[in-house]
């Protein structure tokens, strides 16, 4: 299970972090009046975490130093009420900025969910499933993280620092200036990290992605691992990605753990440098004892918020690294699908003409490919693996769109009508059969969601899927799980022909859809179709004679052109 995406790439960069931040914003602007309530909380708690230090050095100064006792106690009641305030607020402001994130990260999940059914079945061909869903679970998860704790503490941690600046400068400009020597150190220390981490956390989601690709590879062809012996392998190649996930997450925060060892080093450093020259200003008389207590206290608010604002850069890296990923998708263009209003119900007239389609530039899958399928015709496609046969039915459903010529419905050009109105009148009949964990019921009813009970029971009997039903333990009531394992691949397809039976479509597509059936159930499911089918148009790629002997045409392809195409007798006779 190789793929040539496990080679190591070049270490990607975050692209635009601004304007990844605005497109964040543009989903927290939404909820504004909210925002501004957490954001006046926020500055409310910021003015009361700076009363608190000036209250205990006017207590020094003003009572304490002079025996106030009277005095103290009423300006201790006074910073009980600022510390029980400070903690209200600080709940407030958590409590609506949680609701506030998971609100955005709810709308950004959707918008992507969203968007990922807009786009075309070639964008998922070229990426693996499981890094598709990491972005709708990890990358979203690391937004939603950030934006709960990474918002009010920047907010309060610019007002903090500008607050403290404020204080400072009125209590002591000499003091405030040899606080403010230490922030070089601190930008020049944080500029040489972070310009490492942000590399580092983007490849750390890259790896993350590709890592749950592979185990949700791994997981689904489980059978096939263990049929062909190859658990060592398979444990091996996820021990590489593992060991790369790892040593991405390593580096990423083993430097951004160099933040908080620098900036206590730092604070430390600053603060025996004001405590140094406060004691000598205190013992020169130049400031009281209370003056300096308070501006100890303002140092440590002011780097503090440095300390803060700096893990929480870092952690913006990591939630931007996540968004960019999202975002990219979202970006990614729709599928095209030009006339989005009402298709008129059509006869099942078909016509191919010239058309040619490639999936990869440069190798041709279908060259100039041609035909003509009247209402109620049944079109058999034969060929060897690789022919075309499945690609042209992707193309009659508008998975994809032709490279060249035309393909009409009706005499009306395919890419003039809406995929989705089109898809409608449609019935589907695939070799994998898709079915979802729900009941047998919710199962069948996929075909026509308004269905009564005893349509899709009519339906189901139809298809010769009644028996097997009634002899489950709920009937109709039993639960599927996932792809329906627990039951026969066999009466997975029954179950898939009876959801076909009940869409009541105007064009079938059959895709070896007998081909897990045993013999005598197929002669009840071939009546069954044989019915569904009349007045019909229908497309059907098989192998077994007795479907294509009943086809009005049989098409014979080979290396992505028609070799043969007539009636059963004249393409064996082109054959020969």
């Amino acid at each position: 299970m190789k793929h040539p995406g496990n080679n190591r790439e070049a270490k990607p960069q975050i692209s635009n972090m601004s304007e990844t931040l605005k497109r964040i914003g543009r989903y927290l602007l939404k909820r504004k009046g909210k925002l501004m309530l957490t954001m006046v909380m926020v500055a409310l708690g910021s003015a009361l975490a700076l009363a608190g230090p000036f209250l205990i050095g006017k207590a020094i100064d003003d009572y304490i130093a002079s025996g106030n006792e009277r005095g103290l106690l009423l300006l201790l009641a006074g910073l009980a009420l600022v510390y029980v305030s400070y903690s209200a607020v600080s709940f407030l402001q958590n409590y609506w900025m949680v609701e506030i994130a998971q609100r955005t990260v709810y709308e950004l999940r959707d918008d992507l969910f969203r968007h990922f059914h807009t786009l075309p079945i070639s964008f998922f061909d070229k990426r693996r499933h499981g890094e598709l869903m990491s972005r709708v679970t990890n990358d979203i998860d690391n937004i939603s993280s950030t934006l709960n704790s990474s918002i009010i503490q920047v907010a309060s941690g610019l007002l903090t620092l500008t607050g403290s600046i404020v204080v400072m400068l009125y209590l002591s400009p000499l003091l405030t200036a040899v606080t403010l020597l230490i922030i070089p150190l601190m930008f020049g220390g944080m500029k040489w990290i972070t310009s490492r981490t942000g590399p580092r956390f983007k490849e750390q989601q890259r790896h993350l992605g590709d890592l749950n690709g592979f185990i949700e590879e791994a997981i689904s062809s489980r059978h096939i691992v263990k049929m062909f012996s190859r658990e060592e392998d398979i444990i091996e190649e996820f021990m590489e990605k593992n060991e790369r996930l790892r040593e991405a997450g390593y580096l990423a925060q083993a430097y951004s753990g160099f933040i908080p060892k620098l900036m206590n080093v730092l604070n430390n450093a600053g603060f025996a440098v004001i405590a140094f020259v406060g004691g000598v200003l205190a013992l020169s008389g130049q400031a009281t004892v209370g003056t300096i207590v308070i501006f100890t206290e303002y140092a440590r608010q002011f780097t503090r918020p440095l300390n803060d604002l700096a893990n929480q850069y870092n952690t913006m890296l990591s939630a931007v690294a996540g968004a960019e990923r999202v975002f990219d998708i979202m970006d990614t263009d729709e599928a095209v699908d030009r006339k989005k209003g009402q298709t008129p119900l059509l006869s099942g007239e078909i016509v191919f003409d010239d058309v040619s389609f490639s999936y990869e530039e440069g190798k041709k899958t279908l060259s100039h490919v041609s035909f003509h399928a009247l209402p109620g015709e049944m079109i058999a496609l034969i060929g060897p693996t690789g022919s075309g046969k499945t690609t042209i039915m992707n193309l009659l459903v508008r998975f994809y769109e032709p490279d060249g010529g035309k393909i009409l419905f009706d005499g009306i050009d395919s890419r003039e009508i809406s995929g989705a109105a089109l898809r409608s009148q449609m019935g589907f009949v695939l070799q994998d059969t898709v079915l979802f964990e729900g009941t047998v019921m919710e199962n069948i009813r996929y075909g026509r969601l308004n269905a009564t009970d005893e349509e899709v029971i009519e339906a189901a009997k139809q298809a010769n899927a009644h028996s097997f039903i009634e002899r489950m333990p709920d009937g109709y009531d039993s639960m599927l799980k996932q792809d329906g394992s627990g039951i026969s691949q066999g009466q997975r397809q029954l179950l898939a022909i009876a959801r076909a039976i009940l869409a009541d479509p105007v064009l079938l597509i059959l895709d070896e859809a007998t081909s897990s059936i045993d013999t005598i159930t197929e002669l009840h499911i071939q009546e069954a179709l044989g019915r569904l089918m009349k007045g019909r148009t229908s497309f059907v790629i098989a192998h077994r004679l007795n479907t294509i002997r009943r086809a009005d045409q049989v098409i014979r392809l080979k290396n992505g052109g028609i070799q043969a195409i007539g009636s059963y007798e004249e393409v064996v006779a082109a054959a020969r």
